[in-house]
């Protein structure tokens, strides 16, 4: 009889835990996002920017460089690698 109680007592401890055991709690994926506000707040960002560019553009405030004519003296040669120029020391 010994054998038997010690059995059942060993059943009863192993399946306590598994009787106790609830269904698990489903928690909120931290990685779940609102991809349409992401979206749209991206293209505002982009509107704005676009638009904040047009206007630095075309309000003359931005000169460009090519416009500038060359700081280069008319009398001044051009510095120019000429053939035999170059030493081989």
């Amino acid at each position: 009889m010994q054998p038997v109680a010690s059995q059942f007592l060993l059943l009863l401890a192993v399946s306590l835990p598994v009787l106790k055991a609830e269904a698990p709690v489903a928690t909120p994926n931290p990685f779940v996002y609102d991809w349409h506000s992401l979206r749209v707040g991206g293209l505002i960002a982009a509107g704005i920017l676009c638009t904040l560019g047009i206007i630095v553009l075309l309000s003359g405030k931005c000169k460009c460089k090519f416009n500038r004519k060359s700081s280069r003296r008319p009398q001044e040669s051009p510095h120019l690698i000429v053939p035999g120029s170059a030493s081989n020391c």
